[in-house]
Protein backbone atom coordinates (compact mmCIF):
# COMPACT_ATOMS: atom_id res chain seq x y z
CA UNK A 1 0.00 0.00 0.00
CA UNK A 2 1.10 3.56 -0.88
CA UNK A 3 2.48 6.06 2.28
CA UNK A 4 -0.74 8.57 2.98
CA UNK A 5 0.24 11.97 3.40
CA UNK A 6 0.13 13.31 6.90
CA UNK A 7 -2.27 15.76 7.87
CA UNK A 8 -0.92 19.55 8.04
CA UNK A 9 -0.95 19.92 12.02
CA UNK A 10 -0.29 23.47 12.00
CA UNK A 11 0.41 26.48 9.65
CA UNK A 12 3.72 27.79 10.34
CA UNK A 13 3.62 30.56 7.80
CA UNK A 14 3.70 33.59 10.42
CA UNK A 15 7.04 31.92 12.07
CA UNK A 16 8.76 31.68 8.52
CA UNK A 17 7.99 35.11 7.36
CA UNK A 18 9.44 36.15 10.63
CA UNK A 19 12.77 34.26 9.94
CA UNK A 20 13.23 34.34 6.84
CA UNK A 21 14.61 38.05 6.29
CA UNK A 22 16.04 37.30 9.36
CA UNK A 23 18.07 34.53 8.30
CA UNK A 24 18.90 35.78 4.92
CA UNK A 25 20.33 39.34 6.62
CA UNK A 26 22.74 37.00 8.56
CA UNK A 27 24.00 34.82 5.92
CA UNK A 28 24.84 38.19 3.70
CA UNK A 29 26.55 39.76 6.57
CA UNK A 30 29.20 36.73 6.64
CA UNK A 31 27.80 34.32 8.92
CA UNK A 32 25.95 31.91 6.25
CA UNK A 33 26.53 28.74 8.61
CA UNK A 34 24.43 30.88 11.55
CA UNK A 35 21.71 31.70 9.32
CA UNK A 36 21.21 28.24 8.07
CA UNK A 37 21.25 27.03 11.51
CA UNK A 38 17.96 28.96 12.18
CA UNK A 39 16.01 28.25 9.17
CA UNK A 40 17.05 24.51 9.85
CA UNK A 41 15.82 25.01 12.97
CA UNK A 42 12.61 25.69 12.08
CA UNK A 43 12.21 23.37 8.74
CA UNK A 44 12.36 20.60 11.58
CA UNK A 45 9.45 22.02 13.15
CA UNK A 46 7.47 22.64 9.94
CA UNK A 47 8.09 18.53 8.57
CA UNK A 48 6.80 17.08 11.82
CA UNK A 49 3.57 19.58 11.82
CA UNK A 50 3.21 18.96 7.58
CA UNK A 51 3.46 22.33 6.53
CA UNK A 52 4.17 21.55 3.21
CA UNK A 53 3.76 25.27 2.03
CA UNK A 54 5.94 26.51 4.84
CA UNK A 55 8.84 23.76 4.83
CA UNK A 56 8.69 24.01 0.73
CA UNK A 57 10.28 27.94 1.49
CA UNK A 58 12.79 27.03 4.14
CA UNK A 59 14.40 24.49 2.08
CA UNK A 60 14.31 26.93 -1.36
CA UNK A 61 15.93 29.67 0.85
CA UNK A 62 18.23 27.10 2.57
CA UNK A 63 19.64 26.06 -1.15
CA UNK A 64 19.23 29.63 -2.21
CA UNK A 65 21.77 31.28 -0.16
CA UNK A 66 24.03 28.84 -0.11
CA UNK A 67 24.34 29.44 -3.87
CA UNK A 68 24.10 32.92 -3.65
CA UNK A 69 27.20 32.35 -1.24
CA UNK A 70 28.86 30.61 -3.82
CA UNK A 71 29.62 27.94 -1.57
CA UNK A 72 28.53 25.13 -3.27
CA UNK A 73 30.10 22.33 -1.32
CA UNK A 74 27.60 23.43 1.49
CA UNK A 75 25.06 23.51 -1.16
CA UNK A 76 25.49 20.34 -2.11
CA UNK A 77 25.87 18.63 1.72
CA UNK A 78 22.51 20.48 2.65
CA UNK A 79 20.91 19.50 -0.16
CA UNK A 80 21.68 16.15 0.42
CA UNK A 81 20.82 16.42 3.93
CA UNK A 82 17.69 17.93 3.60
CA UNK A 83 16.29 15.38 0.83
CA UNK A 84 17.13 12.41 3.47
CA UNK A 85 15.24 13.61 6.72
CA UNK A 86 12.81 11.30 8.47
CA UNK A 87 9.79 12.51 7.23
CA UNK A 88 10.74 15.04 4.54
CA UNK A 89 8.02 15.93 2.63
CA UNK A 90 8.26 15.24 -0.98
CA UNK A 91 6.55 17.87 -2.52
CA UNK A 92 9.70 20.40 -0.68
CA UNK A 93 11.87 18.10 -2.06
CA UNK A 94 10.69 18.16 -5.73
CA UNK A 95 10.25 21.95 -5.65
CA UNK A 96 14.14 22.45 -4.14
CA UNK A 97 15.43 19.67 -6.84
CA UNK A 98 14.13 21.84 -9.56
CA UNK A 99 15.38 24.93 -8.09
CA UNK A 100 18.47 23.53 -8.00
CA UNK A 101 18.68 22.12 -11.71
CA UNK A 102 17.82 25.69 -12.58
CA UNK A 103 20.79 27.03 -11.94
CA UNK A 104 22.80 24.36 -13.96
CA UNK A 105 23.55 26.35 -16.84
CA UNK A 106 24.83 29.66 -14.92
CA UNK A 107 27.07 27.19 -12.49
CA UNK A 108 28.67 25.60 -15.25
CA UNK A 109 29.49 29.23 -17.30
CA UNK A 110 30.56 30.91 -14.00
CA UNK A 111 31.86 28.10 -11.79
CA UNK A 112 33.52 25.81 -14.51
CA UNK A 113 32.58 22.39 -15.18
CA UNK A 114 34.22 20.39 -12.21
CA UNK A 115 31.55 22.19 -9.81
CA UNK A 116 28.54 21.86 -12.47
CA UNK A 117 29.67 18.10 -12.63
CA UNK A 118 29.41 17.97 -8.57
CA UNK A 119 26.04 19.35 -8.21
CA UNK A 120 24.54 17.37 -10.72
CA UNK A 121 25.65 14.04 -9.27
CA UNK A 122 24.29 15.05 -6.34
CA UNK A 123 20.99 15.89 -7.38
CA UNK A 124 21.39 12.72 -9.27
CA UNK A 125 21.98 10.73 -5.79
CA UNK A 126 18.68 13.00 -4.42
CA UNK A 127 16.80 11.54 -6.92
CA UNK A 128 17.53 7.94 -7.23
CA UNK A 129 15.01 5.65 -6.72
CA UNK A 130 12.55 8.13 -5.69
CA UNK A 131 9.23 7.53 -7.89
CA UNK A 132 7.86 11.36 -7.21
CA UNK A 133 11.16 12.49 -8.85
CA UNK A 134 11.52 10.53 -12.01
CA UNK A 135 11.16 13.17 -14.38
CA UNK A 136 13.68 15.64 -13.14
CA UNK A 137 16.61 12.43 -12.89
CA UNK A 138 14.85 11.44 -16.29
CA UNK A 139 16.01 15.10 -17.14
CA UNK A 140 19.74 15.39 -15.30
CA UNK A 141 20.79 11.49 -16.77
CA UNK A 142 20.23 13.69 -20.15
CA UNK A 143 22.11 16.27 -19.44
CA UNK A 144 25.05 14.10 -18.14
CA UNK A 145 24.62 11.67 -20.95
CA UNK A 146 25.43 14.85 -23.45
CA UNK A 147 28.61 15.69 -21.10
CA UNK A 148 30.17 12.63 -21.96
CA UNK A 149 29.42 12.24 -25.12
CA UNK A 150 31.06 15.74 -25.68
CA UNK A 151 34.26 14.54 -23.49
CA UNK A 152 34.20 11.27 -26.56
CA UNK A 153 34.06 13.78 -29.04
CA UNK A 154 36.54 16.26 -27.51
CA UNK A 155 38.71 14.55 -24.42
CA UNK A 156 40.08 17.88 -23.57
CA UNK A 157 37.23 19.65 -22.78
CA UNK A 158 36.74 16.81 -19.52
CA UNK A 159 37.63 18.58 -16.34
CA UNK A 160 40.33 17.29 -14.47
CA UNK A 161 40.23 14.27 -12.72
CA UNK A 162 40.29 14.52 -8.42
CA UNK A 163 43.30 12.16 -7.06
CA UNK A 164 42.73 9.21 -5.18
CA UNK A 165 42.92 9.69 -1.56
CA UNK A 166 44.69 6.65 -1.03
CA UNK A 167 47.11 6.67 -3.74
CA UNK A 168 47.23 10.38 -4.31
CA UNK A 169 47.08 9.71 -7.73
CA UNK A 170 44.69 10.74 -10.49
CA UNK A 171 43.05 7.72 -12.12
CA UNK A 172 43.70 7.39 -16.19
CA UNK A 173 41.01 10.04 -18.31
CA UNK A 174 38.59 7.69 -19.92
CA UNK A 175 38.99 7.03 -23.65
CA UNK A 176 36.88 8.58 -26.54
CA UNK A 177 34.83 5.28 -26.70
CA UNK A 178 34.73 4.51 -23.02
CA UNK A 179 33.16 8.25 -22.51
CA UNK A 180 30.78 7.71 -25.22
CA UNK A 181 29.87 4.00 -23.55
CA UNK A 182 29.16 6.14 -20.20
CA UNK A 183 26.70 7.86 -21.95
CA UNK A 184 24.80 5.63 -23.75
CA UNK A 185 25.04 3.02 -20.44
CA UNK A 186 23.51 6.39 -18.01
CA UNK A 187 20.51 6.98 -20.73
CA UNK A 188 19.69 2.96 -21.13
CA UNK A 189 19.21 3.13 -17.72
CA UNK A 190 16.19 5.10 -18.02
CA UNK A 191 12.82 3.18 -18.82
CA UNK A 192 10.79 6.31 -19.24
CA UNK A 193 8.14 4.27 -21.24
CA UNK A 194 6.93 3.27 -17.64
CA UNK A 195 6.94 7.03 -16.33
CA UNK A 196 3.69 8.37 -15.63
CA UNK A 197 4.24 12.05 -14.63
CA UNK A 198 6.46 12.41 -18.11
CA UNK A 199 4.50 14.10 -21.51
CA UNK A 200 4.03 11.22 -24.41
CA UNK A 201 6.14 14.03 -27.03
CA UNK A 202 9.44 14.05 -24.01
CA UNK A 203 9.02 10.33 -23.69
CA UNK A 204 9.97 9.73 -27.09
CA UNK A 205 12.66 12.37 -27.24
CA UNK A 206 14.52 10.16 -24.44
CA UNK A 207 13.89 6.68 -26.39
CA UNK A 208 14.98 8.53 -29.55
CA UNK A 209 18.08 9.34 -27.77
CA UNK A 210 18.83 6.21 -26.20
CA UNK A 211 18.26 4.78 -29.59
CA UNK A 212 20.79 7.27 -30.89
CA UNK A 213 23.42 6.59 -28.23
CA UNK A 214 23.43 2.85 -28.58
CA UNK A 215 23.78 3.58 -32.51
CA UNK A 216 26.80 5.43 -31.98
CA UNK A 217 28.74 2.79 -29.67
CA UNK A 218 27.59 0.20 -31.98
CA UNK A 219 29.31 1.12 -35.06
CA UNK A 220 31.93 1.70 -32.79
CA UNK A 221 32.07 -1.51 -31.76
CA UNK A 222 31.43 -3.13 -35.19
CA UNK A 223 34.37 -0.64 -36.66
CA UNK A 224 36.62 -1.88 -33.75
CA UNK A 225 35.85 -5.90 -34.61
CA UNK A 226 36.68 -5.15 -38.23
CA UNK A 227 39.82 -3.90 -37.46
CA UNK A 228 40.46 -7.09 -34.74
CA UNK A 229 39.42 -9.43 -37.75
CA UNK A 230 41.49 -8.01 -40.51
CA UNK A 231 44.49 -7.67 -37.61
CA UNK A 232 43.44 -11.80 -36.94
CA UNK A 233 43.69 -12.63 -41.14
CA UNK A 234 46.91 -11.19 -41.14
CA UNK A 235 48.13 -12.78 -37.88
CA UNK A 236 50.90 -16.44 -38.47
CA UNK A 237 49.46 -17.65 -35.10
CA UNK A 238 45.98 -16.89 -35.69
CA UNK A 239 45.14 -16.37 -32.07
CA UNK A 240 41.99 -15.44 -31.78
CA UNK A 241 42.27 -14.11 -28.58
CA UNK A 242 42.85 -10.38 -30.55
CA UNK A 243 38.82 -10.51 -32.37
CA UNK A 244 36.50 -8.05 -30.72
CA UNK A 245 33.36 -8.20 -29.95
CA UNK A 246 30.60 -6.60 -32.30
CA UNK A 247 28.09 -3.99 -31.41
CA UNK A 248 25.15 -6.86 -32.31
CA UNK A 249 24.13 -6.36 -28.28
CA UNK A 250 23.77 -2.77 -28.88
CA UNK A 251 21.71 -3.34 -32.11
CA UNK A 252 19.46 -5.63 -30.64
CA UNK A 253 18.66 -2.95 -28.18
CA UNK A 254 18.13 -0.28 -30.93
CA UNK A 255 15.16 -2.65 -32.02
CA UNK A 256 13.75 -2.82 -28.61
CA UNK A 257 13.98 0.69 -28.56
CA UNK A 258 12.39 1.13 -31.72
CA UNK A 259 9.34 -0.92 -30.93
CA UNK A 260 8.77 1.42 -27.89
CA UNK A 261 7.90 4.08 -29.98
CA UNK A 262 4.12 4.51 -31.13
CA UNK A 263 4.89 5.17 -34.97
CA UNK A 264 0.75 7.07 -34.84
CA UNK A 265 1.89 9.40 -32.63
CA UNK A 266 5.01 11.14 -34.31
CA UNK A 267 3.08 10.72 -37.44
CA UNK A 268 0.66 13.07 -35.66
CA UNK A 269 1.11 17.07 -36.30
CA UNK A 270 4.05 18.95 -34.62
CA UNK A 271 5.74 15.63 -34.38
CA UNK A 272 7.17 15.48 -38.08
CA UNK A 273 11.29 16.12 -36.23
CA UNK A 274 10.24 13.13 -34.30
CA UNK A 275 9.41 11.24 -36.85
CA UNK A 276 12.45 11.95 -38.97
CA UNK A 277 14.14 11.39 -36.39
CA UNK A 278 12.82 8.06 -35.84
CA UNK A 279 13.11 6.52 -39.08
CA UNK A 280 16.71 7.67 -39.34
CA UNK A 281 17.66 5.80 -36.75
CA UNK A 282 15.62 2.90 -38.08
CA UNK A 283 17.02 3.05 -41.66
CA UNK A 284 20.45 3.04 -39.84
CA UNK A 285 19.46 -0.52 -38.54
CA UNK A 286 17.51 -1.91 -41.22
CA UNK A 287 21.64 -1.05 -43.48
CA UNK A 288 23.31 -2.69 -40.22
CA UNK A 289 21.60 -6.04 -41.46
CA UNK A 290 20.64 -5.39 -45.14
CA UNK A 291 17.00 -5.28 -44.84
CA UNK A 292 16.67 -3.64 -48.22
CA UNK A 293 12.84 -3.54 -48.15
CA UNK A 294 12.87 -2.54 -44.55
CA UNK A 295 14.87 0.41 -45.91
CA UNK A 296 12.71 1.34 -48.13
CA UNK A 297 9.61 1.42 -46.06
CA UNK A 298 11.01 3.82 -44.03
CA UNK A 299 12.11 6.14 -46.59
CA UNK A 300 8.94 5.81 -48.20
CA UNK A 301 7.71 6.95 -44.52
CA UNK A 302 9.83 10.36 -44.77
CA UNK A 303 8.68 10.83 -47.98
CA UNK A 304 5.25 10.54 -47.50
CA UNK A 305 5.63 13.23 -44.57
CA UNK A 306 3.80 16.16 -46.00
CA UNK A 307 6.75 19.02 -45.13
CA UNK A 308 9.42 16.23 -46.88
CA UNK A 309 6.83 15.76 -49.89
CA UNK A 310 6.67 19.51 -50.85
CA UNK A 311 10.10 19.75 -51.51
CA UNK A 312 10.22 18.19 -54.72
CA UNK A 313 13.71 19.17 -55.89
CA UNK A 314 15.71 18.62 -51.73
CA UNK A 315 14.91 16.24 -49.43
CA UNK A 316 11.44 14.44 -50.96
CA UNK A 317 13.41 13.52 -54.15
CA UNK A 318 16.14 12.00 -52.06
CA UNK A 319 13.94 10.04 -50.53
CA UNK A 320 11.95 9.25 -53.63
CA UNK A 321 15.16 8.36 -54.80
CA UNK A 322 16.48 6.26 -51.96
CA UNK A 323 13.13 4.24 -52.22
CA UNK A 324 14.03 3.01 -55.82
CA UNK A 325 16.86 2.08 -54.80
CA UNK A 326 16.67 0.05 -51.99
CA UNK A 327 13.28 -1.51 -53.47
CA UNK A 328 14.95 -2.86 -56.60
CA UNK A 329 17.62 -4.25 -54.05
CA UNK A 330 15.53 -5.86 -51.79
CA UNK A 331 15.19 -10.17 -52.69
CA UNK A 332 11.89 -10.66 -54.59
CA UNK A 333 9.12 -11.84 -52.40
CA UNK A 334 5.34 -11.08 -52.46
CA UNK A 335 5.83 -7.86 -50.55
CA UNK A 336 8.96 -6.60 -52.16
CA UNK A 337 6.68 -7.31 -55.90
CA UNK A 338 3.20 -5.67 -54.30
CA UNK A 339 5.37 -2.27 -53.36
CA UNK A 340 7.62 -1.97 -56.29
CA UNK A 341 4.16 -1.93 -58.51
CA UNK A 342 2.75 0.15 -56.69
CA UNK A 343 5.66 2.67 -56.67
CA UNK A 344 5.67 2.20 -60.49
CA UNK A 345 2.32 3.45 -61.09
CA UNK A 346 2.61 6.47 -58.49
CA UNK A 347 2.78 9.82 -60.19
CA UNK A 348 5.65 11.02 -58.70
CA UNK A 349 8.15 9.10 -59.78
CA UNK A 350 7.33 9.52 -63.46
CA UNK A 351 8.72 12.92 -62.77
CA UNK A 352 12.20 11.27 -62.18
CA UNK A 353 12.81 9.59 -65.89
CA UNK A 354 16.07 7.70 -64.77
CA UNK A 355 14.25 6.06 -61.53
CA UNK A 356 11.19 5.51 -63.79
CA UNK A 357 13.17 3.28 -65.80
CA UNK A 358 14.87 1.39 -63.72
CA UNK A 359 12.29 0.28 -61.97
CA UNK A 360 10.72 -0.31 -65.18
CA UNK A 361 12.98 -2.98 -66.32
CA UNK A 362 12.17 -5.23 -62.93
CA UNK A 363 8.51 -4.85 -63.88
CA UNK A 364 8.42 -5.69 -67.52
CA UNK A 365 8.42 -9.68 -68.00
CA UNK A 366 12.10 -9.11 -69.96
CA UNK A 367 15.46 -9.94 -69.84
CA UNK A 368 17.87 -7.38 -68.93
CA UNK A 369 21.08 -7.68 -69.49
CA UNK A 370 23.85 -6.71 -66.66
CA UNK A 371 26.09 -5.02 -69.34
CA UNK A 372 23.12 -2.23 -70.38
CA UNK A 373 22.20 -1.32 -66.75
CA UNK A 374 25.67 -0.74 -66.12
CA UNK A 375 25.97 1.50 -69.24
CA UNK A 376 22.62 3.62 -68.32
CA UNK A 377 22.65 3.54 -64.88
CA UNK A 378 26.10 3.04 -63.96
CA UNK A 379 27.51 6.51 -64.13
CA UNK A 380 24.60 8.55 -62.47
CA UNK A 381 24.19 5.67 -59.75
CA UNK A 382 27.77 4.73 -58.95
CA UNK A 383 27.99 8.14 -57.76
CA UNK A 384 24.59 8.05 -54.89
CA UNK A 385 25.38 7.25 -51.42
CA UNK A 386 23.76 4.65 -52.05
CA UNK A 387 25.88 2.79 -54.31
CA UNK A 388 28.90 5.05 -54.10
CA UNK A 389 31.99 3.87 -56.43
CA UNK A 390 35.37 3.16 -53.95
CA UNK A 391 33.45 2.94 -50.96
CA UNK A 392 32.98 -0.62 -49.19
CA UNK A 393 29.14 -0.95 -48.89
CA UNK A 394 28.43 1.07 -52.05
CA UNK A 395 30.53 -1.64 -53.93
CA UNK A 396 28.47 -4.58 -52.08
CA UNK A 397 25.32 -2.73 -52.55
CA UNK A 398 26.43 -2.61 -56.59
CA UNK A 399 27.11 -6.70 -56.54
CA UNK A 400 23.62 -6.96 -54.62
CA UNK A 401 22.42 -5.02 -57.50
CA UNK A 402 23.89 -7.59 -60.12
CA UNK A 403 22.32 -10.15 -58.45
CA UNK A 404 18.79 -8.99 -58.29
CA UNK A 405 19.23 -8.23 -62.08
CA UNK A 406 20.43 -11.85 -62.36
CA UNK A 407 17.41 -13.13 -60.39
CA UNK A 408 14.67 -11.21 -62.37
CA UNK A 409 16.34 -12.78 -65.55
CA UNK A 410 15.62 -16.04 -64.10
CA UNK A 411 11.97 -15.20 -62.84
CA UNK A 412 11.58 -13.95 -66.79
CA UNK A 413 13.31 -17.06 -68.38
CA UNK A 414 11.19 -19.53 -66.20
CA UNK A 415 7.82 -18.12 -67.04
CA UNK A 416 9.23 -18.66 -70.75
CA UNK A 417 10.68 -22.04 -70.59
CA UNK A 418 9.70 -25.09 -69.67
CA UNK A 419 12.72 -26.86 -70.33
CA UNK A 420 16.27 -24.98 -71.08
CA UNK A 421 19.99 -26.11 -71.78
CA UNK A 422 22.23 -25.46 -69.11
CA UNK A 423 24.92 -23.70 -71.70
CA UNK A 424 21.85 -21.37 -73.13
CA UNK A 425 20.80 -20.48 -69.66
CA UNK A 426 24.78 -18.94 -68.67
CA UNK A 427 24.27 -17.21 -72.26
CA UNK A 428 21.53 -15.33 -71.29
CA UNK A 429 22.55 -14.86 -67.41
CA UNK A 430 26.03 -13.32 -68.64
CA UNK A 431 27.29 -15.84 -66.53
CA UNK A 432 29.62 -19.15 -65.52
CA UNK A 433 27.71 -22.23 -65.41
CA UNK A 434 29.07 -22.47 -61.43
CA UNK A 435 27.78 -18.92 -60.38
CA UNK A 436 24.07 -19.92 -62.14
CA UNK A 437 23.56 -22.78 -60.58
CA UNK A 438 24.13 -20.80 -57.08
CA UNK A 439 21.79 -18.27 -57.75
CA UNK A 440 19.46 -20.70 -59.48
CA UNK A 441 19.94 -23.07 -56.08
CA UNK A 442 19.21 -20.35 -54.00
CA UNK A 443 15.89 -18.94 -55.32
CA UNK A 444 14.76 -22.52 -55.51
CA UNK A 445 15.82 -22.86 -51.98
CA UNK A 446 13.60 -19.59 -51.34
CA UNK A 447 10.84 -20.54 -52.88
CA UNK A 448 10.98 -18.12 -55.45
CA UNK A 449 10.62 -20.56 -58.59
CA UNK A 450 10.64 -24.05 -59.39
CA UNK A 451 13.65 -25.74 -61.62
CA UNK A 452 15.35 -29.02 -61.56
CA UNK A 453 18.86 -29.50 -63.17
CA UNK A 454 20.19 -32.40 -64.97
CA UNK A 455 24.18 -32.19 -64.58
CA UNK A 456 24.78 -35.24 -66.82
CA UNK A 457 22.26 -33.71 -69.71
CA UNK A 458 23.20 -30.28 -69.09
CA UNK A 459 19.61 -29.46 -68.43
CA UNK A 460 17.30 -27.40 -66.57
CA UNK A 461 13.63 -27.91 -65.63
CA UNK A 462 11.07 -24.84 -65.04
CA UNK A 463 7.83 -27.28 -64.75
CA UNK A 464 6.59 -29.88 -62.06
CA UNK A 465 6.02 -32.92 -63.46
CA UNK A 466 2.47 -33.66 -63.53
CA UNK A 467 0.91 -36.61 -62.02
CA UNK A 468 -2.74 -38.17 -63.12
CA UNK A 469 -4.58 -36.89 -60.61
CA UNK A 470 -3.07 -32.90 -61.76
CA UNK A 471 -3.83 -33.58 -65.04
CA UNK A 472 -7.26 -35.20 -64.09
CA UNK A 473 -7.53 -32.03 -62.41
CA UNK A 474 -7.12 -29.45 -64.94
CA UNK A 475 -9.19 -31.16 -67.22
CA UNK A 476 -11.93 -31.25 -64.52
CA UNK A 477 -11.21 -27.47 -64.35
CA UNK A 478 -10.86 -26.86 -68.10
CA UNK A 479 -14.77 -28.83 -68.75
CA UNK A 480 -16.40 -26.80 -66.24
CA UNK A 481 -15.21 -23.76 -67.83
CA UNK A 482 -16.22 -24.50 -71.02
CA UNK A 483 -19.84 -25.93 -69.79
CA UNK A 484 -20.32 -22.24 -67.97
CA UNK A 485 -19.46 -20.78 -70.96
CA UNK A 486 -21.91 -22.80 -72.91
CA UNK A 487 -24.69 -22.16 -70.20
CA UNK A 488 -23.96 -18.61 -70.31
CA UNK A 489 -24.36 -18.44 -74.63
CA UNK A 490 -27.38 -20.54 -74.29
CA UNK A 491 -28.95 -18.10 -71.58
CA UNK A 492 -28.15 -15.34 -73.66
CA UNK A 493 -29.06 -16.94 -77.21
CA UNK A 494 -32.62 -17.44 -75.35
CA UNK A 495 -33.30 -14.34 -74.08
CA UNK A 496 -32.53 -12.93 -77.67
CA UNK A 497 -35.08 -14.98 -79.16
CA UNK A 498 -37.75 -13.78 -76.53
CA UNK A 499 -37.16 -10.26 -77.53
CA UNK A 500 -37.47 -10.74 -81.44
CA UNK A 501 -40.76 -12.98 -81.06
CA UNK A 502 -42.30 -10.41 -78.96
CA UNK A 503 -40.95 -7.74 -81.38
Amino acid sequence: MSEQPKKQEKDYTPEVDAVLPEATSIAKSGKLQEGLDKLLALEKQTRNGADAKSTTRLLSAVATLCYEAKDFTLLNTNLTLLSKKHGQLKESVKVMVELAMGWLDDVRAKQGESTWLELVETLRTITEGKIFLETPRARLTLILAKFHERVSQDPSSAPPAKPDPATGKAPPAPTPFESLQKASDLMSELQVETYSSMERKEKTEFILEQMRLLVLVAKEKDKEAKASKEKAAVSLTGDKKVLAADGEAEWIKVRVGGRKVHEGFISEKGNEDLKLKYYDLMIQFALRHSSYLDVAKYFHKIWDTPMIKEETEGRGKEALESIVYYVVLAPHDNEQSDMINRLYVNPALSKLELHYNLVKCFITKELVRWPSIEGIYGPTLRQTRVFLSGDEDGDRRWEHLHTRVIEHNIRVISLYYTRITLTRLTSLLDLSAKETEEILCRLVVSGTVWARVDRPAGIVTFRKKETPEDILNAWASDVGKLMSLVEKSWMEMNAALAVKQRS
